[in-house]
This record gives structure tokens, C-alpha cells and sequence, in this order.
């Protein structure tokens, strides 16, 4: 995978897209969560949210920079 990707003329790096798509994959979760009322299992519900995010991130960019 490249580590810019041009969007329109402008080069951005990968982590732009991923970023956005992990941002999308993480609220997807987080209404699944919702739905069948698994936050009441946890101490922070925002603390999850927040740790989901970053595991779904550092998960996407590892695959791509390491």
C-alpha cells in the first residue's frame, strides 16, 4: 500500500483514510454496542469507545508501517 495517496491533486498520507475508516468501523461498533445494551457491563462507557478506536486504528496502521 502507498504511504501518500493522491486525492484531487493533494497528497495525503495513508493515515488520513485510515483514520476516517476506523472512525467509521468504531461508530458501527458502538451502535452494535448500544443496541443490545452492552455498556452496562462496563465501568466508562466513553473510556471503551475511546479504546475501541485506537486498537481499530493502531490495528490498521501497523498492518500498513510495519
Amino acid at each position: 500500500m502507498p504511504r501518500e495517496i493522491a486525492f484531487h491533486g493533494v497528497y495525503m498520507p495513508t493515515m488520513t483514510l485510515m483514520f476516517l475508516f476506523a472512525l467509521g468501523l468504531a461508530w458501527g461498533l458502538d451502535r452494535f454496542i448500544a443496541s443490545h445494551d452492552g455498556y452496562r457491563f462496563f465501568w466508562h462507557p466513553a473510556l471503551l469507545r475511546l479504546s475501541l478506536f485506537v486498537c481499530l486504528f493502531g490495528a490498521m496502521a501497523l498492518s500498513v508501517y510495519w
